[in-house]
């Protein structure tokens, strides 16, 4: 993860968008806990983390000690931080506030990396371009040009000689329309039967947990490094609707994000310097604790971007937490929206941040 191998900004050859939704809205102040905030103590007598627990990141912030395994990635300048993030929109249902953010509007069809996929690739779509780890396609992918869906790389069950590739691409060669997309989903269809037919083995000692968030970044390094044309990833990870016992709900949920992210990024090892892998939910949690020792839907939460090109450190403006400067019922303000912390991750791999949030005028943000 040396930033010294990043690649050149303008360049977008060979580049991997990894998104990371963290279903439920995930409480930012416990993922990025203001430790040197006396208003975060204040508000959370009982399950505030402790400056001498956290995992100091600044003077003010810290990780939570269940995401100590990203320390070496944010000292390495490989990870930023950004608290108080959000959308504009102040709905506190999950399910709303998930499809107008992977949407990015309320008013524009289709999904934020979908259109991005089409102007970045001009509308043209290599094999598994676009790739969804789960069940359906997330919302995000919506009017991609292609968008695969996999539980597993098993869900391909390829088998390179039925039919013999050379009998389908003679059958394509032909065709001015078809055959530029076929050899290119031949030759992936080659480069995978060739991963199935060895065991994956993860590099520079990465190991990966046996569960399926580590198994679902396991296989999208393993097809990044297969060089099969991923441009766009797509994984969620369930359970931060801390309402209870906040602690015991969502301090697993963080060790399995934090060493899998890990593993993650040291099984890619160089190839880092062309993936970014964006960590986002749909909002925060209230500022102050509940009764039941959980937190409620609030707005501002926290977001993450991982790997090639960024900025590492602690990014945006911080709006503080005294009782003038919360929003609504008590909750983080918004200071920073997704979409400006996105644009230049976009940047980077080209395509551009208009064409995934068209109409937009984006704020300046250097990450």
């Amino acid at each position: 993860m040396d930033p010294t191998t990043i690649a050149h900004p303008g360049s977008s050859i060979g580049r991997t968008l990894v998104v990371v939704f963290l279903r439920g809205g995930a409480d930012g102040l416990s993922l990025v806990p203001p430790v040197g905030d006396d208003d975060y103590h204040r508000a959370r007598p009982r399950i505030a983390v402790s400056a001498k627990e956290g995992v100091a990141l600044d003077h003010r912030f810290a990780l939570h000690p269940c995401l100590a395994a990203l320390e070496p990635a944010f000292h390495e300048g490989c990870l930023a931080v950004v608290p108080a993030c959000g959308s504009d929109d102040d709905t506190r249902s999950h399910f709303e506030a998930q499809d107008l953010m992977e949407h990015g509007s309320r008013t524009i069809a289709g999904g934020w990396i979908g259109r991005w996929l089409r102007r970045s690739s001009h509308g043209e779509s290599a094999a598994l371009s676009a790739l969804a780890l789960g069940s359906e396609v997330p919302e995000s992918l919506r009017s991609a040009p292609s968008a695969t869906v996999l539980r597993s790389l098993d869900d391909l069950a390829l088998d390179v000689d039925a039919p013999p590739r050379a009998a389908m691409a003679e059958l394509y060669a032909g065709d001015d329309m078809l055959a530029a997309s076929a050899r290119d989903a031949l030759s992936a269809v080659e480069r995978m039967g060739r991963l199935r037919a060895d065991a994956y083995r993860p590099e520079r000692g990465a190991v990966y947990a046996d569960e399926a968030f580590a198994s679902g970044l396991r296989q999208i390094a393993q097809l990044v490094k297969a060089e099969v044309g991923v441009q766009a990833a797509t994984i969620d990870l369930f359970g931060w609707d801390s309402h209870f016992l906040q602690a015991t709900l969502i301090e697993p949920q963080m060790r399995i994000l934090a060493s899998g992210l890990a593993a993650f990024a040291a099984d890619l090892g160089p190839r880092l310097a062309t993936t970014s892998v964006v960590v986002m939910s749909e909002f925060g949690r209230r500022v102050h604790e509940n009764s039941a020792l959980g937190t409620d839907h609030g707005r501002g939460g926290a977001l993450f971007v991982l790997g090639g090109g960024v900025r590492g450190g602690v990014h945006g403006t911080w709006p503080g937490l005294a009782d003038g400067s919360l929003d609504g019922p008590g909750d983080v303000a918004v200071a920073n929206d997704y979409r400006d912390v996105l644009a230049p991750v976009l940047a980077r791999h080209g395509g551009g941040a208009d064409a995934a949030f068209p109409g937009r005028a984006f704020a300046d943000f250097a990450i």
